[in-house]
């Protein structure tokens, strides 16, 4: 059965040609931008896997499910990474097609017939596969680019986030392969081939996992709880756009979950300052041992040394004396949020 979440979407995808096997087009590649992100809000798309299985550094099913019901606003600004991806998608995707001697194009948001919550975006559609050139199949293209730090992790096909995504677009679209280009670090080009025959688990996998978030805790507007695997900082940074403007209380069970999290946050706070006055007696033991010398050597061998290193540090006060128009103009002050814990509750949670 399927069900549409509650959040002001429509209930259900509109009409539209059949473009792959079980796939039809819910918008064109060409529709505006804002009509663009809120029928994303309609289902669950293959960019929104790496969230839902906790494979994101910055999204997290939390994220996923705020998203969905509206209650943050739309992410409409690119990193610098995202920014240069959409710029050399269309020419890697053609060079990816000139290197397989094939034609694609692209092709907007798909849903599942059977199933319309389940939806993805084919960056290209491919009617001409260049696997089989003695008949005309269907199949489609991923198109990515990374950072040469990450090189490693594409050894030996995708990485995990980039897999899932693709399973996805099988479910969704039906077809049994999607191809897969990434350029990476400007100029290492690699191309890949993920099949269905060799995933069928975890595709059922990936079905399961997003169907219980979206029709256990989307449509009926029920937060899924925490796994405990979730990135802190992508978490904190979720709370932040959720609540920009606090004002109030809210009042904690003795023996609940703030309690957990205090005895937690204290014993941090007390290992971080007891690690930097231990690193501090070490750095003052090492200083010891050498006395007036620069470096210590041990068998002959370097030991360790001082070495001197530099970092710009501006003078605010003389820039605010001496250039107040520069310094209105260039310093900002950016507020921040931190835990503040008062004095008793800081003593009985480290008794």
């Amino acid at each position: 059965m399927t069900t549409t979440v509650q959040a002001g979407a429509s209930t259900a995808p509109a009409a539209g040609r059949k473009v792959t096997p079980t796939g039809r087009l819910l918008l064109e590649p060409t529709a505006p931008r804002d009509v663009w992100l809120d029928a994303r809000r309609r289902g669950i798309g293959s960019s929104d896997l790496p969230g839902v299985m906790n494979l994101s550094g910055f999204k997290t099913p939390l994220h996923i499910f705020h998203d969905k019901l509206g209650h943050l606003p739309h992410d409409d600004e690119f990193s610098d990474a995202a920014h240069f991806g959409v710029i050399f998608e269309d020419p890697l995707a053609r060079d990816w097609a000139r290197r397989n001697r094939t034609v694609v194009e692209p092709v907007g948001i798909i849903a599942n017939e059977a199933e319309p919550w389940q939806m993805c975006t084919l960056d290209r559609l491919c009617t001409e596969c260049p696997l089989d050139r003695t008949r005309q199949s269907l199949c489609a293209l991923e198109v990515k680019t990374r950072n040469a730090f990450v090189a490693n992790l594409w050894r030996q096909g995708p990485p995990d986030d980039v897999l899932a995504q693709v399973l996805w677009q099988i479910l969704v679209t039906g077809l049994d392969h999607i191809h897969v280009v990434c350029l990476i670090g400007g100029q290492d080009y690699r191309q890949y081939t993920v099949r269905l025959e060799d995933h069928i688990k975890l595709v059922a996998y990936l079905n399961a996992e997003a169907g219980r978030l979206w029709h256990e805790h989307i449509v009926p507007g029920r937060p899924p709880a925490s796994s405990g695997e979730e990135p802190p900082g992508a978490l904190i940074d979720l709370y932040d756009r959720l609540h920009p403007d606090r004002s109030g209380a809210v009042v904690v069970d003795r023996d609940g979950d703030a309690q957990d999290a205090m005895a937690e946050y204290v014993e941090a706070v007390a290992t971080e300052r007891k690690a930097k006055y231990k690193k501090a007696a070490a750095k003052a033991k090492l200083l010891g041992v050498l006395g007036p010398a620069q470096a210590a050597m041990y068998q002959d061998r370097p030991f360790f040394s001082i070495e001197q290193s530099s970092k710009k540090t501006p003078d605010l006060a003389r820039l605010a004396e001496e250039f107040p128009e520069a310094y209105r103009a260039c310093v900002a002050d950016v507020p921040h949020d931190r835990i503040a814990i008062p004095k008793y509750v800081r003593e009985e949670f480290a008794a």
